[in-house]
């Protein structure tokens, strides 16, 4: 049985997005439509308050909790989230596993992404180029990567992932000590981000879409984006939000 896991934690004072004990049950909706076979759903989090009976709760670690983005204030930090790659994860989340953020929208049914086969598969189909893996969406079997995690510094690794051209927190870091070699989802599994390939709500949703990524200024519930009937039919008919007129 697969897991599906997100996290949830307060964020740091002026960060652009915030997040509702809603957006976790959404997410978990979302997945329990478009992917029926047994699953666990857990979200890791500092404050499990409203969240419904069906999502399993797991108390959020403070591993690496107050290292900044080496790209400044404004931008995330996920360091938090390398603890995905200890050797014994497994015995918190499972055997086998899939991360997803939380600003997205399933549309389709999420059988051929969770379903791959290999250890490691994560999201690398954005416009950076530099950047090997984006942090909203992996797929991994526990322990199949412990590098990642017993290589981390907390000084210097931030540091050497910036200076190798890679962005991001914890995708950075992923991404400068794994390399470029790893199995990816991309557009061919339906898999696309709205600011890249959808131009930010210009171009209509694609037909194979089976999942899209909100990394960046939008999120789903954002007043600017929610009047798209695709993100009302697939998102907030499924959320506690009310349906944008």
């Amino acid at each position: 049985m697969i897991s599906v896991v997100c996290f949830r934690w307060k964020p740091e004072p002026g960060y652009r997005s915030s997040y509702s004990p809603d957006t976790v049950n959404t997410l978990g909706r979302m997945v329990q439509k478009h992917y029926p076979k047994p699953h666990r759903f857990i979200c890791v989090t500092d404050d499990p308050t409203g969240l419904e009976p069906g999502v399993e709760v797991v108390p959020l670690w403070q591993d690496f909790a107050g290292i900044p983005s080496p790209h400044g204030g404004k931008n995330p930090s996920c360091y938090r989230r390398l603890r995905m790659f200890h050797p014994e994860i497994g015995a918190l989340v499972g055997p086998r596993f899939v991360t997803m953020d939380l600003d997205c929208v399933v549309t389709g049914d999420l059988s051929p992404i969770f379903d791959r086969t290999e250890d490691f598969v994560m999201w690398g189909d954005q416009t950076n180029p530099t950047t090997h893996y984006n942090g909203s969406l992996l797929l991994m079997t526990a322990g199949a990567r412990p590098n990642v995690w017993e290589r981390f510094d907390p000084v210097y690794s931030p540091r050497e992932s910036r200076a190798a051209g890679q962005f991001g927190s914890d995708q950075g870091w992923i991404s400068h000590c794994l390399g470029g070699g790893e199995a990816k989802f991309d557009k061919r599994d339906g898999v696309y981000s709205f600011r890249c390939h959808l131009g930010e709500g210009l171009e209509p949703l694609p037909a194979d879409a089976r999942v899209v990524f909100f990394h960046g200024r939008h999120d789903p519930w954002s007043p600017r984006v929610a009047h798209l009937a695709w993100i009302q039919e697939h998102y907030l008919k499924l959320s506690d939000r009310e349906v944008a007129a």
